[in-house]
């Protein structure tokens, strides 16, 4: 297999755009070099698509989208960036960003805020997981000084998950880092009752402030208050730094804008957010228990079509959530049901089709599939045939029902497929079943409902 001239497929993609002149910023995500262009029909799709490494061109929210895969997409960029002089993802988020509807928007803040902070759930759940299987293979293990201390290394990441939270929307929502920090801090301050153990405690301390009645409770487990109280901030932040003058911002901006937002999180914000995302999570999990795995079954067949819209980030709140709370993770093998039923689809595609150039950019897709990253497998292969993309959301939908039938339930989020093996802790065989049982579905069905066609006449079939 030939090695990828990641300079030669920059310029190709940058020739077939139109230049530098029609070029308006560039970005990426984990698959996706996301460039804006001033004029889309000076764009040569066919050229793109055509193009050695490029698995698949589509337009989304007012984006070029040019599927590159893991990997090879960094390489790409770099490249790219050096061929157009452009500084990158920055610029690209404020051209996309008005064109996009308010819930597309909002999702796609969720995305921004949860993406950066994934090694470090992931790097958790995966320790957890391991310990868990260890404990259960060996349970003299669990007694020992070094399990002890890696478990506290593998809780750190959802203990502090506000924290994190908070640092990361600050960057998104373009307020002080560290005043961020403090915020995500103050709602998990050791001197506050911790939230878990609510349930348990004789009294809640309350505090009596102006004409409210504020429990002394922690933010544990919640995410969405702390987003929206890091927004405020980075709200008031900007209106006092626009207002005070230069010689006292160092000490009024920081020192009113911390009051403030923790005043108003603490006694309006975190009660009504929290009570929102209680529900929310609730919701999750009647949708994935209700009528026997039905409502599991619809989900696992509409997770691929809110991939295609960019709305699945939302699903990070649920998953964190879910594992702040202390159980684990059920929604995750819904995920993990439907996005590995587009690697059987995407296979099957790559088996029956007679065409080199599909074949090329089917297997490496359907492999992406098969460790969690959909996108290529969707919208270079599966979406632009229909009948694929259909027959794995049938696969999808048989087992994300499967998965809640046998009450699977993982310790991270942000891991599917085959590395979800590693966050299973005891269901590793009934989650070798939902792969085998979506993947399975999803292939046989488009093997028997997709037929190729010869490359002169390419429609979706």
């Amino acid at each position: 297999m030939r090695t990828l001239d990641h300079a030669a497929c920059a310029r190709a993609i940058f020739e077939s755009i139109g230049g530098g002149e029609n070029l308006v910023s560039a970005a990426h995500c984990a698959t996706r070099l996301r460039l804006v262009v001033a004029d889309a029909p000076k764009v040569d799709q066919k050229r793109l698509e055509s193009l050695p490494g490029v698995m698949g061109v589509f337009c989304a929210g007012g984006q070029l989208q040019i599927i590159l895969g893991t990997g090879t997409v960094n390489r790409v960029y770099e490249e790219f960036i050096k061929l157009s002089g452009l500084p990158g993802a920055p610029a690209a988020q404020k051209c996309t960003a008005p064109v996009l509807p308010l819930p597309q928007r909002l999702v796609k803040t969720l995305g921004d805020v949860f993406v950066p902070i994934l090694p470090a759930i992931v790097a958790a759940g995966l320790l957890t997981g391991i310990l868990d299987a260890l404990g259960r293979a060996l349970p003299a293990v669990a007694a020992a000084d070094w399990f002890s201390f890696l478990k506290m290394v593998s809780g750190t990441a959802f203990v502090s998950l506000p924290v994190l939270v908070a640092l990361s929307s600050a960057r998104v929502f373009g307020g002080n880092l560290f005043l961020g920090g403090v915020v995500g801090l103050c709602m998990v301050h050791p001197t506050l009752l911790n939230a878990w153990s609510v349930g348990t405690a004789e009294n809640v301390p309350v505090w009596h402030l102006l004409c409210f009645n504020v429990k002394q409770v922690g933010y544990q487990g919640h995410v969405i208050p702390v987003i929206i109280a890091v927004w405020l901030m980075s709200r008031l932040e900007r209106w006092f730094r626009s207002r005070v003058p230069a010689a006292l911002d160092l000490f009024v901006t920081p020192l009113c804008t911390v009051l403030i937002t923790t005043f108003v999180t603490f006694t309006i914000l975190g009660p009504c957010f929290s009570f929102a995302e209680n529900c929310m999570i609730g919701l999750a999990r009647q949708l994935s228990t209700v009528g026997h795995g039905i409502g599991a079954l619809v989900m696992g067949a509409l997770y691929p079509v809110t991939v295609v819209c960019g709305l699945h980030h939302m699903y990070n709140v649920i998953e964190a959530g879910l594992l702040s709370a202390g159980s684990l993770n059920i929604w995750m093998p819904i995920a993990s049901a439907a996005n590995f039923a587009q690697c059987g689809a995407c296979l099957a595609v790559a088996f029956k089709t007679r065409d080199p150039k599909n074949k090329t950019v089917a297997i490496p897709s359907a492999l992406s599939a098969a460790l969690g990253i959909t996108e290529p497998a969707i919208f270079g292969v599966n979406l632009r045939y229909v009948r694929p993309f259909v027959c794995a959301m049938v696969g999808g939908a048989v087992g994300a029902w499967f998965g809640t039938v046998t009450g699977i339930g993982a310790t991270a989020y942000g891991v599917t497929g085959l590395p979800g093996f590693l966050i299973v802790g005891g269901y590793i065989l009934p989650y070798a079943e939902l792969l085998a049982l979506s993947g399975g579905v999803a292939f046989a069905a488009t093997w028997l409902f997709w037929q190729d066609v010869p490359a002169q006449d390419k429609t979706p079939g």
